[in-house]
């Protein structure tokens, strides 16, 4: 598996880690509280080496976030109640984030004294799996779409907290926008979007009143895409706000409910799916604004698109110009594994996790 080119690493402070609760382990399986405090009553400082992997072909995510628990967070309690940072004594080796990664490859290592970083492991490890599988499966979109821009749209569909991690592990992995600035705001980016259905609505249903409002407020630097399938005539509509706002239109989108069939398509049917966003609706719509003089206009498409969605629309040849993604890229699972395997210079893993060194590791300063 190859790398990526960028080796910087994000700084601590941009994760805004709840430090002291991850420190007394509020957000710790208790039996790995149990073992701090076991360790730490019975004066017992055994050195190991615990590394971590997961089982599939992924692109690597989170992996700066649990470098910045274990930079914060390791340590020990004072008898005074202060905290005796530990991070210093602990030897850490690490890939990257956006690092494509084998099942089985060790992607982080951690030496040292046990009791100083055994509290961390539920905190780092649920990290890393949730930003796995959002750098995966983005990563998997952007390669189906072979090369059109990916739009990141999920927010919505989960907990308004996973937003600035989430986000993150979507842009190492390919996606070219997001939909919040809380998904933008670890790389010092800003949210973008559609004139919404939402708006259309506040306008009485005026798709085009709506989108010139929007178009006035937001002035020329922003790329003006407008929903076109609030009266489910895409074709209609898409050539009425094209007229309407001319050359300020960067694009239209197309997210036409999967139980609905566009009314373009009611003279079509019989030979295809005509439900939702279909390649036939998207060859209307880019066939009638090309008659129109606005080959310029792009089409987003959008609406319960996957992988396999957006593979057989690419090996059609459907005239998208950019996909957006919501919920697709937020499913399945990606868990990773912890394993101590030395301990005291001795192999002591349990049976089956054998030391897997990784000469692609890269010591953490």
């Amino acid at each position: 598996m190859s790398a990526t080119s960028r080796r910087v690493r994000l700084p601590s402070d941009v994760f805004d880690l709840p430090v002291e609760k991850i420190r007394a382990g509020y957000y710790t399986d208790q039996y790995f509280n149990s073992t701090k405090a076991v360790l730490e009553s019975d004066g017992h400082r055994p050195h190991v080496l615990m590394q971590v992997f997961q089982r599939r072909t992924a692109v690597l995510g989170g992996l700066d976030e649990a470098i910045a628990i274990l930079r914060e967070c390791s340590g020990r309690s004072r008898a005074d109640g202060s905290w005796e940072p530990g991070f210093a004594q602990l030897e850490v080796c690490a890939l990257h984030d956006g690092d494509e990664i084998a099942p089985w490859e060790t992607v982080l290592t951690i030496e040292g004294d046990y009791s100083l970083f055994c509290h961390l492991e539920t905190t780092y490890l649920g990290g890393l799996a949730r930003r796995t599988l959002i750098a995966t499966n983005v990563h998997q979109v952007v390669q189906a779409a072979r090369g059109k821009p990916i739009l990141y749209f999920p927010a919505r569909h989960d907990h308004y907290r996973v937003q600035t991690g989430d986000g993150y592990a979507a842009h190492i992995a390919g996606a070219i926008g997001v939909s919040t600035d809380a998904q933008a705001s670890w790389w010092g980016g800003r949210g973008i979007g559609t004139v919404p259905h939402g708006l259309i609505a506040a306008y009485h249903g005026d798709t085009v009143k709506a989108a010139r409002a929007f178009a006035d407020l937001v002035g020329a630097e922003v790329n003006i895409v407008v929903l076109v399938d609030f009266e489910n005539d895409c074709v209609g509509t898409a050539l009425a706000v094209a007229e309407a706002l001319g050359s300020r239109l960067w694009g239209v989108r197309l997210d036409t409910s999967n139980t609905m069939v566009d009314s373009s398509l009611w003279p079509q049917m019989g030979a295809f799916d005509p439900r939702g966003v279909n390649p036939q609706l998207v060859w209307n719509v880019r066939n009638a604004l090309d008659e129109a003089g606005r080959a310029d206009v792009r089409i987003v498409a959008s609406g319960g698109f996957t992988v396999e969605k957006i593979r057989a629309f690419e090996d059609a040849g459907v005239p998208v110009d950019s996909y957006g993604v919501g919920s697709g890229l937020i499913r399945g699972e990606n868990d990773f594994t912890a394993d101590v395997v030395l301990v005291d210079g001795v192999a002591c893993g349990k049976a089956g996790r054998p030391v897997m060194p990784n000469p692609r590791l890269e010591r953490v300063d």
